[in-house]
């Protein structure tokens, strides 16, 4: 699907994804991946059941108000243990699959706020 925005926020944007890749600012990723505005980042983790901590610690950057887990094509959630530590760290962690994550990404990155999304790409 493509998207397109009226007004795009500054930094990175998602223009467009598939079952096999996001394409961010024009730039098309075929593995998982971590956007914000400052940042895009190849993401180190296999599956969500083998999501921990220690992969969601590059997403809970300083000031982010929320992490969108993009899980796949389908919606399914990790060990409950990681929405405790980013409650615990004041950060919302919204769990769906990546094509919504991908245009939430967008809605609220162009309100301005400080929001990551954690991808999986092709799962």
């Amino acid at each position: 699907m493509r998207l397109n925005l009226d007004s795009p926020g500054q930094g990175n944007s998602i223009t467009a994804y598939d079952d096999r890749a996001v394409t961010i600012n024009g730039r098309r990723i075929g593995h998982h991946v971590i956007v914000s505005a400052r940042r895009l980042d190849a993401w180190q983790v296999d599956t969500v059941a083998s999501l921990t901590l220690e992969h969601l610690e590059t997403a809970f950057e300083d000031g982010v108000e929320v992490v969108l887990l993009g899980t796949g094509a389908r919606q399914c959630f990790p060990d409950t243990a990681l929405m405790v530590a980013a409650i615990r760290r004041g950060i919302g962690l919204e769990i769906m699959d990546t094509p919504a994550a991908c245009r939430t990404y967008n809605v609220l990155s162009a309100e301005g706020r400080n929001v990551v999304a954690a991808l999986f790409i092709g799962v």
